[in-house]
């Protein structure tokens, strides 16, 4: 009974911990500038990787998803035919039905009849997942791509991560137009396409009682954006 006891302490003190060290990290710091801050590459043992290309279905171009990989020395064991050596795994996205997820710096887009590669972006960001509407290139011709990102150091830890604020973006399939459609500061909840009317809708929330967590007092906006249009603005709704 006493080592269950002594278990069961143990347990909650875990708990205890990790709920103070979530509630040591927000998702937004707020100063008198309201900046976020700039971001400064000090690591040296971060080598900058690309994954094989894809081609999206009915498209002209491959994209290359572009990300750091840490140098980690485990061991010699080698694992030839595979993208792991000495252990370690050079993968650094999945592909699924046009999407591709992961932890990227940026993405490289490439005509396939050209050997011109040209960036996403010049900016620090780290993409999450990057989606072809394909239902909306076949209804339409315009084939447009989605991404879900970090852009900004909205915690100002000095560096881009999962606890900083994830936005919304649009971009051609060649990777032009890139355009941020969630407004600043304000955390993407989730997006949906409703190709019946080529339109993206998406919800954030924002910190409106400027504690630097989202939770159940903050303030959730409604969007939209017309895929069809020459400039994508957004539209706000309230189903609610």
């Amino acid at each position: 009974m006493k080592k269950i006891q002594i278990a069961i302490i143990g347990i909650a003190l875990l708990f205890l911990a990790s709920c103070k060290e979530d509630a040591a990290t927000p998702k937004v710091t707020y100063d008198a500038t309201n900046k976020p801050k700039s971001i400064v590459k000090a690591d040296s043992t971060q080598i900058q990787i690309a994954d094989l290309p894809w081609q999206m279905e009915g498209t002209d171009y491959l994209i290359h998803p572009i990300a750091d990989l840490s140098i980690r020395d485990r061991g010699v064991k080698s694992r030839y035919g595979s993208s792991s050596v000495n252990d370690l795994s050079f993968t650094i996205s999945n592909y699924g039905e046009y999407e591709i997820t992961g932890f990227l710096q940026n993405i490289k887009f490439q005509k396939i009849d050209s050997d011109s590669i040209t960036k996403l972006t010049d900016k620090p960001v780290l993409i999450q997942t990057a989606t072809y509407l394909k239902t909306v290139a076949d209804r339409t011709k315009n084939q447009i791509m989605v991404y879900t990102m970090v852009d900004m150091d909205t915690n100002k830890d000095g560096k881009l991560d999962a606890s900083d604020i994830k936005s919304l973006h649009l971009s051609t399939i060649s990777g032009e137009r890139l355009t941020k459609i969630s407004p600043d500061f304000e955390e993407l909840i989730d997006w949906k396409l409703l190709a019946s009317r080529n339109r993206l809708y998406f919800r954030t929330v924002e910190d409106t009682n400027k504690n630097g967590q989202f939770d159940k007092n903050d303030l959730v906006h409604y969007y939209y954006t017309d895929l069809t249009s020459k400039e994508w603005k957004i539209t706000t709704y309230e189903p609610v």
